[in-house]
């Protein structure tokens, strides 16, 4: 990928809406994916793993930050 694209796509993921979207998607996968991973030792009351608690919340935000950058990328031509 060339630079310039690779920039461009970036500026597309921290668009205002593409954020804002993130984050919403993320909030409500992420707290799913925690449920299942962890419900139980939350449950519980054990300590959590914080790394997969925040990976659980980064990578639904990455993903749907990337995918509506591609797709503004896209329309734009």
């Amino acid at each position: 990928m060339k630079a310039a694209r690779v920039t461009a796509l970036l500026r597309a993921m921290v668009h205002g809406q593409v954020v804002g979207n993130a984050i919403r998607v993320s909030l409500f996968v992420g707290t799913c994916l925690n449920a299942i991973n962890q419900g139980s030792q939350i449950w519980r009351g054990d300590g959590i793993d914080w790394g997969r608690f925040l990976l659980n919340y980064a990578v639904p935000f990455l993903v749907s930050s990337y995918s509506a950058a591609k797709v503004r990328e896209a329309a734009e031509g």
